[in-house]
């Protein structure tokens, strides 16, 4: 890979982190939702059950440490990307 290919990786990682830091749950659409169901194996009719019917939406709580983990990467990444364009 080229320096600038780590730079924008680790400058990607490192604000997908910042993000999974900020937000505390994401909610899918209901397309989304039925495709998570689906490959995880529970149907549609599970979700909607225990709300009558509202349609069912699946809300995505990330854990804490995701955020943490993706901004060492892609601090670890950039810093190696600034490296090694200063040494060429």
């Amino acid at each position: 890979m080229k320096s600038h290919h780590l730079l924008i990786a680790g400058l990607l990682l490192f604000l997908t982190g910042v993000q999974f830091r900020l937000v505390e749950s994401f909610t899918l659409s209901e397309p989304s939702s039925h495709f998570v169901s689906a490959q995880l194996g529970a149907g549609p009719r599970q979700q909607t059950a225990a709300w009558g019917n509202v349609p069912g939406r699946k809300v995505v709580e990330p854990p804490r440490w995701l955020g943490l983990a993706l901004m060492s990467v892609g601090s670890v990444l950039t810093l190696k990307g600034i490296a090694l364009t200063r040494g060429t």
